[in-house]
């Protein structure tokens, strides 16, 4: 049977279906075009930029970190390149074999693999972090030979920190510290500005001078601009601007003086902090036991971290400026000042002392040394009575103390240009309001609680930077300035010196005959007094006082020699002083925790840094060990010149001279070491163990019964 085909209605088919292909094929012509018009057109400015941004790359370079200097160029800090070997996480597909691999090529250790676990824990964006650091040259040969096997590690050249003195001034320089979490967030908050200035830093200032002129350490970031392949190889650097260094921190530190006291102390506790009284500045800033800031450089392990943290002598607490202490005898100049200053008692006033003291049904004691008579306010002092005294704050009250007392700068902060300082407590009745904020009933101020505070007992708590400055001010006759630790700061690129001067505050108004009075009973102490003993012989006049304050109270009818045995609960030696005494140029407060008498501890130490100010001498060896076991007064042996003495990891004068070695102009190396001759880290296991300063204000301590022995001078 033959089909006969409509052959118009079969074209008009075909032809409705070539119009539909035909519309088709148009509209997806016009999504194209409508797309080709919206990038080229529309988008052409925003993705010109980002084709641009994925062309060129843009590299923070890193500058090289301030210098810090003593006040004679040595240097304490510096820096030294050495190679790291790191690891990209997210570039690595099995992170555990890749290091077990690398184990294989080059040392890697527990505490490597712990530290890079927290620094993973630190970093969640996965950036380039270190399994080893400063890598020999033998080490670079062998992973460079064999780095096709590990994609995601590479080798890095880095700057690392390096405090060529170790412990010594450890406490008042600091360290630095990879950047952690809370500080990223923190530094959110900066200006736009200062946030580009820290892109591709990681490591920032922790403590000391480190953290509290991290701006002016930090530099000048500078950047790369280079251009990428579609892979991301650098084809060729377009542009380029050089990181600015950061600029040196010339200090007020003697750091010769300071690794002298450090030594001086050994493996006690205590602080001491010298001043100069004519500018403020600050020449010796000692807090002990110390710590290594090398340990932290690039991250310090567990273990050494724990033995810090745990130690119970609190080597990362800086006594000198955190921790507080009763300042006991060392208090009554500053009273006696006080009552000449308001009107309360005049230097001729004569008290009968008979050793105790009642009031309110209680008996103060005095110490078992002293000698019942009359005493005049000189003789008071000399003496250190404890009764005169007692009287003196009984007559002031525990306000007028207050006000008297306050503008020497007890119980505030002195505004050190370093952070972290506490401000100790000065008590009056607000304070006491204030602090038992949440306790109405331990509110009221109770006069029995007036009579200690006489004697520097009681809720007195200050720093020794705190005492330091009131010394400094007091021997002045009012002269007052804020204490610094920076005097200059260089500008490395433009060589200029910026002076920083000490700001200088009003002056009390105290009148000339009544400072000659506490100046004149204060050298009465060294000649006549508590340590006449140490200053003997001495080429100067200085003036002091003796300090013995008790580290705990003694319960009704316990004696200082039941608690004696324990030797975290005996008292504290401290003492204060200025020389020479017509025109001071030195002026300090020193504390040897749980030492007992201040004549035994604290003010050998301070005789000999006098010396080492006044006379250029540097002690003797024999003089130095029976100093550090407080068996010596004035110095023993033959006194040697300072710079026969090398500083620790250095090498004297002399002897460099002798072995041919060019030392710089202050006796130190200026040059920073190499990857080879990075510090050697020593285990703080080794360090002997000391005692807790407090950081808050002791107990006022309980009234003696008659015959109790008290607070030795």
């Amino acid at each position: 049977m033959t089909v006969l085909k409509n052959v118009k209605q079969e074209l008009g088919r075909f032809r409705l279906r070539l119009l539909a292909a035909a519309a088709f094929v148009l509209f997806c012509f016009g999504l194209l075009l409508a797309r080709l018009v919206f990038l080229q057109v529309i988008q052409h400015e925003s993705l010109s930029d980002r084709a641009e941004s994925n062309r060129i790359t843009v590299v923070p370079i890193v500058p090289n970190r301030g210098l810090i200097k003593d006040r004679n160029g040595i240097v304490l800090a510096s820096n030294y390149s050495a190679y790291t070997l790191e690891i990209t996480p997210s570039k690595v597909p099995d992170l555990e074999a890749t290091i077990d691999a690398l184990a294989q090529v080059v040392e890697v250790q527990p505490r490597d693999r712990r530290r890079f676990k927290r620094l993973m824990s630190e970093n969640k964006n996965f950036e380039s972090l270190p399994i080893r650091t400063k890598l020999s040259e033998a080490e670079v040969a062998r992973f460079t030979a064999q780095r096709f096997r590990f994609p995601g590690v590479e080798i890095k050249a880095r700057l690392f920190r390096s405090y060529p003195l170790g412990e010594v001034g450890s406490h008042l320089i600091g360290y630095i510290g990879r950047i952690n979490q809370a500080e990223k967030k923190a530094m959110d908050e900066w200006e736009e500005e200062d946030i580009a200035n820290y892109r591709g830093t990681e490591y920032i200032g922790k403590l000391g001078l480190e953290q509290s002129y991290e701006r002016e350490l930090h530099g000048i970031t500078g950047f790369e601009q280079v251009e990428t392949s579609a892979g991301g190889r650098a084809v060729r650097r377009l542009a380029h601007r050089p990181p600015t260094p950061g600029n040196t921190l010339m200090l007020s530190i003697d750091i010769r003086l300071q690794a002298l006291v450090e030594e001086l102390y050994k493996d006690r506790r205590g602080a001491l902090v010298a001043i100069d009284p004519r500018n403020g500045e600050v020449l010796a800033f000692v807090s002990k036991p110390t710590f290594d800031p090398n340990l932290f450089v690039d991250g310090i392990d567990a273990d050494s971290w724990r033995d810090l943290n745990e130690d119970l002598d609190k080597p990362l607490l800086n006594r000198a400026l955190r921790g507080t202490y009763p300042p006991g005898s060392t208090f009554k100049p500053f009273m006696a000042m006080a009552a000449l200053n308001s009107g309360k008692r005049s230097a001729s006033t004569v008290i009968m002392d008979n050793l105790t003291y009642s009031f309110g049904g209680r008996t103060f004691g005095s110490p078992e040394s002293d000698r019942p008579g009359p005493k005049d306010m000189r003789l008071a002092i000399v003496s250190s009575s404890n009764v005169y005294f007692y009287s003196l704050a009984n007559e002031m009250g525990v306000d007028l103390i207050h006000d008297e007392l306050e503008p020497f700068g007890f119980g505030r902060k002195t505004e050190i240009d370093v952070q972290g300082e506490v401000s100790g407590v000065l008590p009056s009745q607000a304070w006491k309001r204030r602090y038992f904020a949440r306790s109405p009933a331990n509110q009221k101020w109770f006069a029995g609680e007036t009579i200690s505070l006489g004697i520097g007992q009681g809720y007195n708590n200050f720093t020794m930077l705190q005492i330091a400055t009131a010394v400094s001010t007091l021997s002045t006759g009012g002269q007052r300035f804020k204490p610094r630790l920076v005097r200059e700061i260089e500008d490395v690129v433009r060589h200029e010196q910026r002076r920083i001067a000490s700001d200088a505050l009003p002056p009390l108004p105290l009148k000339p005959e009544q400072v000659e009075v506490i100046r004149n009973a204060m050298y009465g102490v060294t000649v006549e007094g508590t340590s006449t003993e140490v200053f003997r012989g001495a080429g100067y006049k200085s003036g002091g006082k003796t300090g013995t304050a008790q580290a705990v109270g003694l319960k009704a009818g316990e004696r200082y020699k039941d608690i004696k045995a324990d030797e975290r609960k005996r008292d504290h030696s401290l003492y204060v002083a200025f020389a020479p005494l017509e025109a001071p140029t030195i002026a300090l407060a020193a504390i040897v925790e749980n030492a007992g008498f201040g004549s035994t501890s604290a003010a050998p130490i301070a005789r000999r840094v006098f010396d080492f100010m006044l006379m250029g001498q540097y002690p003797s060896e024999e003089d130095i060990a029976l100093t550090q076991q407080g068996k010596t007064k004035a110095p023993v042996g033959q006194p040697r010149r300072i710079d026969q003495v090398p500083l620790p990891g250095q090498v004297s004068q002399a002897e460099a001279a002798a072995s041919g070695v060019v030392a710089a102009a202050s006796g130190v190396a200026a040059t920073a070491p190499t990857a080879a001759s990075a510090p050697r880290i020593p285990s703080p296991a080794a360090r002997p163990s000391s005692a807790v300063a407090t950081s808050r204000p002791a107990s006022a301590p309980r009234a003696l019964p008659a015959g109790a022995s008290g607070v030795r001078p």
